[in-house]
């Protein structure tokens, strides 16, 4: 299953985020952070009786005043 993640650094860690399921991970470098979520995936996926992938997930920009 091909699947989609968002990844952002904060205070030296990468966040990884899936698109499509509700799943996040971490590492200390970009590939460390996708590796893990990799697993945090498949053991997400090895959990769930029913799978429920938001195949389109929708991405916006949003102007917020700060």
């Amino acid at each position: 299953m091909r699947l989609t993640a968002a990844v952002s650094e904060d205070s030296g860690w990468f966040v990884a985020r899936c698109l499509e399921v509700e799943v996040t991970s971490q590492g200390e470098s970009l590939e460390e952070a996708r590796r893990n979520l990799v697993e945090a995936l498949e053991l997400y996926f090895e959990d769930e009786s029913e799978i429920v992938v938001n195949e389109s997930p929708i991405i916006v920009s949003l102007d917020v005043a700060v």
